[in-house]
């Protein structure tokens, strides 16, 4: 199907998707066995979301894509102009299939292709984003448990590649379950500073030095991340990248995550102790709303509102 035939047939009831220059139901995606991604996990990987139906940040997520292509050697300037006009068109086809007021994650994946070619593999598709697990998240927080498993350090690859090569996140949420089951990985750098938790961005705050993010080069670059920085700048709090270890992250006034599905939220403990004031804290509470206003909806409210549907 192409996305001509698409646009012309919104009656459609099947989740659609993008694969290699073609519209298919989602559930065709696939993968050859001989595909370099599936072969060596060199697959670079993009998520985003929509609020109120519409993708979020979709230049500056296109544009770390591009960056990371780049890692791989794989020419983007053609490329992804159409990746990003099919992602518009599949979310407004699959946000349709949706219930009233509820929104989509999209993920897009390319891959070097499969040995016998130099074409790369492209899937771009839709998911639902997990209401009930950020509606808990919001509510009362999440718990950390600091791993043995360490950050990738930037002499294996870019800090800014976003890639689907997880298996120190894989093993390191792995590992923080088997000592609290309902506890995600926080990752150290080689160096023991703190990192980054499993697929998301962490920050402190204090309300004497402001919010404080590990340094650049020892974390993915998250847009939501990006995000807030500029929040706090609207805020008239102070904002800064600089080392910090676990014990400094549980002296902190409050301590808080972000990722593109959940945007913002707070960590309640981390290693069994209490992290500053857990989902109550002023900072992240304020943090959300000003979220909230930026994208046109209350998420806190969005998640919960769901929840209980």
């Amino acid at each position: 199907m192409s996305l001509r035939q698409l646009n012309s047939d919104r009656s459609n009831p099947t989740p659609i998707a993008w694969f290699n220059d073609d519209i298919v139901p989602q559930g065709q995606l696939r993968i050859e066995l001989d595909d370099i991604g599936f072969v060596m996990g060199t697959t670079i990987s993009e998520r985003l979301r929509t609020f109120g139906g519409q993708l979020f940040q979709v230049d500056e997520h296109f544009a770390r894509l591009a960056l990371s292509l780049e890692s791989l050697g794989i020419t983007s300037a053609e490329l992804l102009p159409r990746v990003q006009a099919a992602a518009v068109d599949i979310v407004a086809h699959n946000i349709a299939l949706c219930g009233m007021g509820s929104d989509l994650g999209l993920a897009v994946l390319i891959t070097p292709g499969r040995a016998a070619t130099s074409e790369p593999t492209v899937l771009v598709y839709t998911s639902a984003l997990p209401f009930a697990e950020m509606h808990s998240w919001y509510s009362s927080g999440v718990s950390l448990q600091v791993s043995s498993h360490r950050q990738v350090p930037e002499n294996c690859w870019p800090s800014h590649l976003k890639c689907r090569s997880r298996m120190h996140y894989y093993l390191a949420d792995q590992e923080a379950r088997s000592k609290q089951s309902d506890a995600r990985a926080l990752l150290l750098d080689q160096h023991g500073n703190v990192a980054e938790a499993s697929t998301a961005n962490l920050l402190i705050f204090n309300k004497d030095v402001g919010l404080v993010s590990p340094r650049k080069e020892n974390i993915l670059p998250g847009i939501s991340l990006t995000v807030l920085e500029n929040l706090a700048a609207q805020l008239g709090v102070d904002f800064q990248y600089a080392d910090f270890s676990a014990a400094d992250l549980l002296e902190a006034d409050e301590v808080m995550l972000c990722s593109t599905s959940p945007s913002v939220w707070a960590v309640c403990e981390c290693n069994g102790q209490v992290c500053g004031a857990g989902a109550n804290g002023e900072m992240v509470r304020a943090l959300q709303r000003e979220f909230s206003d930026l994208v046109g909806l209350d998420i806190v409210a969005q998640a919960a509102e769901l929840t209980a549907r």
